[in-house]
């Protein structure tokens, strides 16, 4: 069910428009609701036999669902770029898996003892969302992308479950944890949840994946359409040349895109404007 409606924007001039609702599910696995934020296209109240294609967007670590909607200005990109064609109309699913508290409440995208996200997101958040808002339901139209912890869980998506995205989309993404980056974490909590969050990136490392995978993997790998993009000031730059370093290796296609910029929403918001042409232009064009 909706729980609130956060926002809706014209499109055009005729008044066509996009709207973004936050729902609720509930989740067995999490043992907890779980909030979500969902953008609909233009014609989805007004054809009512329609299904879309999806685009799950993914946030970064101390973000939550509503982000894309206020830092990204989701429905100030997605609104012209439906309206001129360059980008076709799709649902566009954002989870919470964070706070802004990171130290407190977990965040993250994998599997962490007492917050199994990554199983709920395949095993209820996809399967849930897409009977509730009519969306096609198959690889060939759904594609995941994200920012900095967003971009890495994206990325993880795409390799470890190839059979389900067409496309990916990584802005910033913390790929991998390399010895020069340090999370701030407290050393008077033994629980603290950057740490796990930390140990969950290192076990689940993007570059290493691809980097040790066997050639069936890397053959089913082929069949997904990889962006990877990053600002020349970005703190991450160096673990995404070498993720892009690593695909080049493995013979995997990949794009890559540096652009001036850095670990800011400015940047994130800007690549919306390359990542929802991209998803369009694959969506039921992989087998």
């Amino acid at each position: 069910m909706f729980v609130a409606i956060a926002a809706t924007q014209t499109a055009t001039a005729q008044h066509v428009r996009a709207k973004i609702v936050v729902d609720t599910i509930h989740s067995e696995v999490m043992g907890m609701d779980q909030e979500v934020t969902v953008l609909l296209p233009p014609s989805f109240e007004r054809d009512t036999d329609r299904r879309y294609p999806v685009l799950y967007l993914l946030h970064g670590m101390s973000d939550d669902n509503r982000s894309w909607e206020r830092n990204g200005r989701l429905l100030d990109v997605a609104a012209p770029l439906f309206a001129n064609g360059e980008a076709t109309e799709m649902v566009i699913i954002t989870p919470k898996a964070g706070e802004r508290d990171v130290h407190k409440y977990q965040n993250g995208y994998f599997n962490i003892p007492g917050w199994e996200f990554e199983n709920f997101f395949f095993k209820e958040l996809v399967p849930t969302l897409e009977s509730r808002y009519r969306i096609v339901g198959d690889r060939r139209h759904r594609a995941v992308a994200g920012l900095s912890m967003g971009g890495g869980g994206a990325t993880s998506y795409g390799l470890r479950h190839p059979d389900m995205f067409c496309a990916v989309y990584a802005m910033s993404a913390l790929m991998h944890i390399s010895p020069e980056i340090r999370f701030p974490q407290d050393p008077n909590n033994p629980d603290d949840k950057v740490a796990k969050l930390t140990r969950s990136v290192i076990e689940n490392s993007c570059t290493d994946y691809v980097r040790n995978a066997d050639e069936q993997t890397c053959e089913r790998l082929r069949t997904v359409a990889w962006f990877v993009d990053c600002g020349d000031d970005d703190f991450l730059l160096d673990v995404n040349i070498e993720f892009y370093q690593t695909m080049r290796r493995r013979h995997i296609p990949c794009q890559f895109r540096v652009r001036d910029g850095g670990h800011t929403w400015e940047y994130w918001h800007t690549a919306l404007y390359a990542c929802l042409p991209f998803v369009s232009r694959n969506f039921s064009l992989t087998d």
